[in-house]
């Protein structure tokens, strides 16, 4: 479904709290240490850590001006967003694909430069695994916001929804309650992931979500093997 514009009555949740989770994100990555390797590699670096926060602010601008005030402005955001052809979840989903880009690259290149020797300086390699381990959290969770049963739009029109995780809550034999998971349901399945490798309370149903959790961990698990074990060695 490409709906070009949502409410939070439409959403069933305020849209406010996936808001910042994108800035959130963008903001980590301006601010990772621009030199916390110094080694070959890392002086391109300072230039994208840039580049990509003003993309990203750059594409979620046709997001806040979707954001309904009242139905005058909700036909004029309509009427736009066709003529140039753009939806809501199309511009949602390249602001978290940029980000996660942006994030996988990253660690990445600190992993290769690591493994190469590369001398670093403890307090900056803890402080750029911490931005890296925390976007990592941030644009999972956003994912799976955005691709669970079609979109927060979706789950809220169709109730009947087939889920790509499976809550507790959902198990509860009370359809009239009519429970639908929001963001911070999705941040909590993300953090747990990050911090267990492992899903806890919601399951993975189908066979993206399951790949989408299974990177995260992975992600998550060369942080805490390659970076806090090299910061804290140092340290000693």
């Amino acid at each position: 479904m490409h709906l070009p514009v949502g409410s939070a009555q439409d959403l069933g949740e305020s849209p406010l709290w996936p808001t910042l989770a994108v800035l959130m994100a963008a903001g980590l990555y301006a601010t990772l240490p621009g030199r916390f390797i110094v080694g070959s590699g890392a002086g391109a670096f300072g230039a994208l850590r840039w580049i990509v926060p003003a993309l990203t602010i750059v594409l979620i601008v046709p997001l806040a001006l979707t954001v309904p005030r009242s139905q005058r402005f909700l036909r004029a955001a309509e009427a736009q967003v066709a003529r140039v052809k753009v939806s809501r979840r199309l511009a949602s989903t390249a602001v978290i694909a940029l980000i996660t880009a942006a994030n996988g690259i990253s660690i990445i290149l600190l992993v290769h430069l690591l493994v190469n020797g590369a001398h670093t300086q403890a307090n900056l390699l803890l402080k750029a695994g911490i931005h890296l381990w925390i976007t990592n959290v941030l644009v999972f969770a956003l994912w799976f916001w955005q691709l669970d049963g079609g979109g927060p739009l979706a789950r809220r029109l169709r109730p009947a929804y087939a889920p790509d995780f499976l809550f507790p809550q959902q198990l509860l034999d009370e359809p009239e309650l009519r429970w639908q998971p929001t963001f911070i349901d999705y941040l909590y399945v993300a953090f747990t992931n990050a911090t267990a490798f492992s899903p806890t309370d919601a399951m993975p149903l189908t066979k993206w979500a399951k790949v989408l959790m299974m990177v995260q961990s992975a992600a998550s698990l060369l942080l805490a093997i390659m970076v806090v074990a090299r910061a804290v060695n140092i340290l000693h």
